[in-house]
């Protein structure tokens, strides 16, 4: 079968879908549709907000499709009409059986991690605030629980130390891309080879989780050794971000966010989450192995600064410097 004659329907909604739906049109394949999430209020102004999927599908003119409900009988009966051999997802939500048993050749999921390790919705994150030095994306045809179908195909990549979430996610979009194209080309081959998860699974391991971020997740216990601090700050750079609250020279609390730190091993008596100051070059906080030492931060309603700058606008003068 040539490639425009093989008629795909890709779901995806945030940026790292984009990638691979771009490399799919470019290699010449048929996207008969396009499905993305519904249109949403968001900023301040709660404008109507577009998914970047959804932007890029407008200004390639493909056929696009937002249900609120995966299940309703009119989307269904659309996405019928539209006769996919195969549905690419990257980056969605959970489809139900009847959607994604559609299509004759299936539906295959993209995931940026190596599976099964890191099944669930923020596997980019969970690596990093883990301290991995390696990951990479899966592609895997879907079943009926999540993150679990057969395998047909991966990738790996290194993780840098300085690695961010987000330096990590525009690597593995690059990947995920590429790995996209690849399967497509097994699938209307029929090359296609699969592996099941279950072979995959060590026997004397437990499988890490990659469960979706919550507000609590992304405070610093400063209980924790230096290094684990830093690679949560890593994982959660730029968004949502890592926050402590410190306190003014008048008491009031202040939620600051940490985007980028280093670690520093070193013997002290301070208790943990002592803040030190020569109000001038540096911000450190103490742990039990050390400190950690700024580079980036924001205070809350102000915009990212490096420590320097955030310095000389902020009152730091009940903090002592560290001799």
């Amino acid at each position: 079968m040539q490639k425009e004659d093989f008629r795909i329907v890709f779901m995806g909604t945030p940026k790292i879908a984009v990638a691979s739906l771009e490399a799919i049109i470019n290699e010449g394949y048929n996207v008969v549709g396009v499905i993305t999430a519904p249109d949403k209020p968001a900023g301040r102004g709660r404008k109507i907000q577009y998914s970047e999927v959804k932007r890029f599908a407008l200004e390639k003119g493909l056929h696009l499709m937002q249900p609120e409900n995966l299940k309703s009988p009119e989307f269904l009966d659309e996405l019928r009409d539209l006769q996919p051999q195969v549905q690419v997802v990257v980056a969605f939500r959970m489809l139900p059986h009847a959607v994604w048993s559609l299509p004759p050749l299936g539906t295959f999921n993209l995931h940026a991690s190596l599976l099964p390790q890191y099944r669930g919705a923020a596997p980019i994150n969970r690596v990093l605030i883990n301290g991995e030095t390696k990951t990479g994306v899966t592609t895997f045809f879907l079943d009926e629980k999540i993150d679990t179908g057969k395998i047909i195909a991966m990738k790996e990549s290194k993780i840098l130390p300085d690695d961010t979430a987000g330096s990590l996610h525009d690597r593995l979009k690059v990947l995920g891309a590429k790995l996209v194209l690849e399967t497509l080309e097994k699938i209307r081959t029929g090359q296609l080879s699969t592996t099941d998860q279950q072979e995959l699974i060590p026997g004397h391991k437990s499988l890490k989780k990659a469960p979706k971020i919550y507000r609590e997740d992304c405070r610093i216990n400063w209980n924790k050794p230096a290094e684990e601090i830093v690679n949560l700050i890593r994982g959660l750079n730029p968004v949502p971000g890592a926050f402590t609250e410190i306190y003014s020279s008048n008491d009031e609390p202040v939620m600051m966010k940490i985007f980028e730190a280093e670690p520093i091993k070193e013997k002290h008596a301070f208790s943990p989450g002592k803040l030190f100051t020569d109000n001038k070059k540096y911000i450190k906080f103490s742990t039990p192995d050390g400190f950690i030492e700024v580079k980036n931060m924001q205070a809350a309603g102000k915009k990212r600064m490096e420590t320097e700058e955030f310095l000389r606008g902020f009152d730091f003068s009940f903090a002592n410097p560290l001799d």
